[in-house]
């Protein structure tokens, strides 16, 4: 009884920023959902396995899940340069911000899941780099060669190029 309510405890805790990691990670709200749905269903039947802190282990699980999942990301939708309508009277630095975010948003999708994951875990979860290896269950090395790819794809990125150098 007092694993389910340790369980508990950790999944109101802890849920929503691992919600966040599964979404940086899927780029997508219910792929998110069910990546980490997915990743506590099986952390709950190891649940008396784990010591310590079980963040870092449901973290791994969380990784290694959406790293062999089956399922193919639908590419039906395509970004535009022009929109549909007319933004209105959006404030010009907003909507800068907005394409910046937007930019970075698809120069992270063109990565290799693993790169991905590597990016997502050292600089927006600001793991370390021994940490991130933990997690994805590597060496530290490897950790620092996925990063250094992963820099130098979205270096090149035309989607991250200067304004000007885009025309």
């Amino acid at each position: 009884m007092q694993a389910r309510a340790d369980f508990d405890a950790f999944v109101a805790a802890r849920s929503s920023a691992l919600l966040r990691t599964a979404y940086l990670l899927t780029r997508d709200h219910a792929l998110a959902e069910d990546l980490l749905q997915t990743a506590l269903t099986k952390a709950w039947f190891a649940w008396r396995r784990i010591d310590g802190d079980p963040e870092p282990y449901v973290r791994r699980i969380l990784v290694n899940t959406y790293a062999s999942w089956w399922r193919r990301r639908w590419n039906g939708e395509h970004a535009t340069d022009e929109l549909p309508e007319p933004t209105g009277s959006a404030s010009s630095t907003g909507a800068e911000r907005s394409d910046a975010r937007h930019d970075l948003w698809t120069a992270l999708g063109r990565l290799p899941r693993r790169q991905r994951a590597v990016v997502v875990l050292r600089y927006f979860e600001d793991l370390t780099e021994a940490e991130t290896a933990r997690v994805l269950d590597c060496s530290v090395g490897n950790v620092k060669s996925q990063c250094s790819r992963a820099l130098a794809k979205l270096r090149i990125d035309p989607a991250l190029a200067p304004e000007e150098d885009r025309a």
